[in-house]
């Protein structure tokens, strides 16, 4: 098992490019199922998730070309609706997106159980509701610990998401585009890479209308063909980059950073005491900010609360503690999304930092605090991620094991920080 070991302290200098974006990528390699026409995606992230949405594709007779780095052909001429492996469908959520273009394609899918972060209860009923809808048919065979999806024919539908969840949207879209009729989504989620996806369906010959909305309207085609997209850069990616020059007191500029889409975000770090300013494309983070939360009217203790896009986004979360452990002054964070995001907490405690952990959905946190070195594991990506950043600003040596899941999420991250001088190394157990 692979660990980091990293010393803290030191100020990240000079420019850093992120990734294509995780959460886009694997709907957009599912959505290519669609069409018996190639697709060509750029900017895909070299991540273990995405591979792992490979494998499940190939395993369905979908042919996949790397070009050049980063840049893939995917080709699925002939789809065989085939046992998927619950090993793979166990190591990441985005195995649910199967289901909507299998449906669409093939008529039908099995799917075992899908996996990812343990970050508690993480629904499926939004997805099958949605495709009952367009006319699916949708079942858990409970000794054969499977999903069963079939239909006899799609069709458009008013749907109205109980959940602005964000998988169960893309579902719903990918099947929709090939339903006989019209489809109405409401309720949608529309963050970024729901509406990357809906572009490259665009693209492909689908019509999408309402992108980056909360209402839908999908008007069903015939076919699709292919096309050629590419992925938009990882915002989460780009707001760990500014967390981590932020606590680390150092300056970065991030390259086609996509600033357009941090307009929330920007709102939340700025009561945090972090700014940042945009340069076309490019983020730049200046020097030794002066990290203070801004408290509210009547020097009431803040709250951050995560909301669906546009507002603060839950993988964000974790990444904000970090940085507010830094800042002079005390802000409660609240997720009501999952109820174990926060318990990652208790080892930034163990580092030194004032945390209180009111419930399973809320912590406070009182800053600044000097965090020094610790032996960490790593219980989720975001999580993960969150824990570099307090090693980064730590005094002293920390060890962070299980990196694996980190590198789920996150491309090269011990590479890009080292390229802004940080002193991070990769080592292998033996």
């Amino acid at each position: 098992m692979d660990t980091f070991i990293i010393e803290g302290g030191i100020p990240l200098q000079g420019e850093v490019t992120p990734s294509g974006n995780k959460n886009a990528a694997l709907p957009l390699l599912a959505a290519c199922l669609l069409t018996d026409e190639p697709v060509v995606l750029n900017n895909v992230p070299n991540i273990r998730d995405v591979h792992t949405m490979r494998a499940l594709l190939e395993s369905l007779g979908v042919s996949i070309t790397e070009l050049a780095p980063s840049r893939w052909e995917i080709h699925a001429r002939e789809v065989r609706p085939a046992a998927l492996d619950a090993g793979l469908c166990r190591r990441i959520r985005a195995s649910i997106l199967l289901a909507g273009p299998m449906l669409a394609r093939s008529g039908g899918l099995h799917l075992p159980p899908p996996g990812g972060d343990v970050i508690g209860r993480r629904r499926v009923d939004t997805h099958i509701l949605a495709l009952r809808a367009l006319g699916a048919e949708a079942e858990y065979q409970h000794l054969e610990r499977r999903f069963v999806f079939h239909t006899r024919g799609l069709h458009g539908a008013e749907i109205l998401l109980d959940e602005a969840s964000v998988t169960a949207t893309e579902n719903a879209v990918m099947a929709a585009v090939l339903a006989r009729g019209e489809t109405v989504i409401r309720n949608a989620a529309s963050e970024p890479h729901v509406q990357e996806l809906c572009h490259l369906l665009n693209a492909m010959g689908a019509h999408i209308e309402g992108v980056g909305s909360n209402t839908l309207h999908i008007q069903g085609v015939e076919r699709l063909h292919g096309a050629e997209f590419t992925i938009g850069p990882d915002y989460l990616e780009v707001v760990s980059f500014i967390g981590a020059a932020a606590v680390t007191g150092g300056s970065i500029r991030i390259r086609r950073a996509a600033p357009e889409y941090l307009g929330m975000i920007r709102l939340v770090f700025n009561r945090l005491g972090v700014t940042w300013e945009d340069d076309g494309p490019d983020i730049v983070v200046p020097a030794e900010q002066s990290l203070e939360i801004r408290p509210d009217l009547g020097n009431a203790i803040p709250q951050i609360t995560v909301m669906p896009w546009p507002g603060f986004p839950t993988d964000l979360m974790s990444i904000a503690i970090v940085v507010a452990t830094q800042a002079k002054g005390s802000v409660l964070f609240h997720d009501w999304m999952y109820p174990s995001r926060m318990f990652f907490t208790d080892k930034l405690v163990g580092m030194g930092a004032q945390i209180v952990l009111c419930d399973p959905h809320r912590v406070i946190v009182n800053g600044p605090a000097q965090l020094v070195g610790e032996t960490l594991e790593s219980p989720d990506i975001r999580a993960g991620m969150a824990l570099v950043l307090a090693a980064l600003a730590a005094h002293g040596r920390s060890v962070i094991r299980n990196i694996g899941q980190i590198d789920r999420g996150y491309e090269r991250i011990d590479t890009k920080l080292q390229g802004l001088g940080a002193r991070i190394r990769r080592a292998t157990a033996e």
